[in-house]
């Protein structure tokens, strides 16, 4: 065993110099290399496992940490770091006289680098192993490393990702083998950060093991995926952060070209590629601040594009486009026609990504699949001093749950395009009115105050996109309406037959549906009850 160095008091030190260094890594991105830089600069290695076994092939000198503490890994590998040679030469300070007394009567020699990041859980879990294979993977001994070190950080370094090796490695070269304390405080923060996410993910993973979404604690972990320019306005700082669910979306896509992706392009384009996975036939969702400005389904890509575009042809420049189906040379053709800022797709064939290039500031995201609309997952929002927790939107209704209220019955056109436009309605601001024909929607009203505000809108942007095909009557004659919650009043459903409706979907429960459903027999309407509502605020 190595020698406990003497110590002479002395004010917390902005340089500490590096002698020996503890390294346990399971991921070995640029280990070799760092490790033969501190070989180079005199430094004692203690390693254990695979991360000895690494270095030791490299031509790297290493010390077991077996051998440096005297006793053997025991329990397959689960005790092997929690020693007290080990935590006292990471813990005791440098400049404490009973700490340098004590490490000397017990033999401990100090520890001034910590190497270490910890068993991949979140990658074991993401991949669906099985219950014992994700608890193997839970570790102990790193997250006790590396707090340890980042707690004595006066006098220790930590090193939690290989981000990082350089940055330590420069400042040796610049400072004769020592750091300064600035680095190793900003490296004890990305320390607490890592075991503090990974706790997290660990005790998201257990919950949901044990059925339950809403714990005493709750630990919420992620990692930073990008700094934003800003966010929501110039003002405003932001950043993107992923939650290691691997859920397909914004997070795990590959951008392909375009300008850098903003808050708000990020934000809109989750909202897209959420709606469009609602959809089994192909299908395009066009957004725009957060609402769907056009939604079609159709036997193919671009005929879903020019059927979505006919909803509102003015509002989806800007916008962002979301398709459920391999992006094809047809139909982006038409796509890169107007200006739009983003594209997301599952996949994109190499003609598709020829005729993109010539678009070269539209952002293409390719996000290998699509969101299961049914999976169970969490969202979140901030309020003053906390935070509200809520399981996702994930409800949907089938064609045997709808339930007629009025005398005439839905034809089974009528309750394809009602099943379409409630889907639709899901992903709508509240309150929410979508007029739809024919697997198409054709006018959308969003985010009003009133839900007869946003019936007369739809009903106007229906009669607008109309005017622009230069039609004789509006789009919405002969549509279906649908309303993400009941009618507080007739004066709602009366302002959906006026726009030219012929069926309504609706959630039902007001206290008035009596008066609501005999306003939809006196004028012929069909109407259906959904029994579930979809707010989305």
């Amino acid at each position: 065993m190595s020698s406990p160095a003497q110590y002479i008091p002395s004010p917390t030190p902005d340089l500490a110099k590096i002698g020996r260094a503890l390294i346990s890594v399971s991921d070995k991105t640029g280990l070799v290399a760092f490790g033969r830089f501190l070989a180079g600069r005199g430094v004692e290695i203690l390693s254990t496992g695979g991360s000895a076994k690494a270095l030791r092939e490299a031509g790297v000198d290493v010390t077991e940490v077996s051998d440096h503490t005297g006793f053997p890994e025991i329990m397959d590998g689960r005790v092997k770091t929690l020693q007290p040679a080990i935590h006292g030469g990471i813990l005791g300070r440098r400049t404490d006289k009973t700490h340098a007394t004590q490490m000397a009567q017990h033999d401990i020699a100090p520890i001034d680098l910590v190497v270490v990041n910890l068993y991949p859980f979140e990658e074991t879990v993401a991949r669906g192993a099985d219950f014992a294979t994700c608890i193997e993977n839970i570790d102990i001994g790193g997250p006790a490393l590396i707090r340890a070190a980042a707690k004595n950080h006066d006098f220790v370094a930590v090193l939690v990702d290989p981000g990082d090796y350089a940055a330590v490695q420069a400042e040796m070269e610049a400072n004769d083998g020592a750091t300064t304390l600035a680095l190793r405080r900003r490296l004890a923060a990305a320390a607490y950060a890592r075991t503090g996410s990974y706790d997290a993910a660990i005790a998201q993973w257990f919950g949901q093991q044990l059925d339950q979404p809403f714990p005493q604690r709750l630990a919420i972990g992620g990692s930073l995926v990008q700094t934003l320019r800003y966010g929501e306005n110039p003002h405003q700082r932001a950043a993107f952060y992923s939650d290691g669910s691997r859920r397909p979306g914004i997070a795990t896509a590959r951008v392909v070209q375009g300008k850098e992706l903003s808050y708000n392009n990020l934000a809109d384009t989750e909202a897209a590629y959420e709606a469009v996975a609602e959809f089994e036939q192909p299908a395009v969702v066009i957004m725009k601040h957060a609402n769907p400005c056009g939604v079609a389904i159709g036997p193919d890509l671009k005929s879903a594009w020019h059927r979505a575009f006919a909803c509102d042809p003015v509002s989806p420049f800007g916008g962002i486009v979301a398709v459920n189906r391999t992006l094809d040379a047809a139909v982006t053709e038409e796509l890169a026609k107007i200006f739009l800022e983003v594209i997301i797709a599952p996949d994109a064939t190499p003609e598709a990504l020829a005729i993109l290039a010539r678009r070269k500031n539209v952002r293409l995201l390719l996000a290998g699949g699509l969101p299961d609309p049914d999976a169970p997952r969490m969202t979140f929002r901030s309020v003053a001093g906390g935070m509200l927790l809520q399981t996702a939107d994930g409800g949907r209704i089938s064609r045997e749950a709808l339930k007629v209220v009025t005398k005439r019955a839905p034809t089974p056109r009528e309750l394809d395009d009602l099943l379409f436009a409630f889907r639709v309605c899901k992903h709508v601001k509240s309150n929410a009115i979508v007029y739809a024909k024919d697997g198409a929607t054709v006018g959308i009203g969003a985010g009003q105050m009133s839900r007869v505000d946003s019936s007369r809108i739809a009903a106007w942007k229906a009669e607008e996109a109309s005017k622009a095909a230069g039609l004789s009557q509006s789009l919405a004659k002969g549509c279906v309406g649908a309303s993400d919650a009941f009618f507080p009043f007739a004066d709602g459903l009366l302002a959906i037959a006026d726009a030219g409706a012929t069926a309504v979907i609706q959630p039902g429960g007001s206290m008035r549906d009596a008066e609501v459903i005999a306003a939809a027999d006196e004028r012929g309407l069909a109407m259906v009850f959904t029994g579930m509502r979809h707010f989305r605020h």
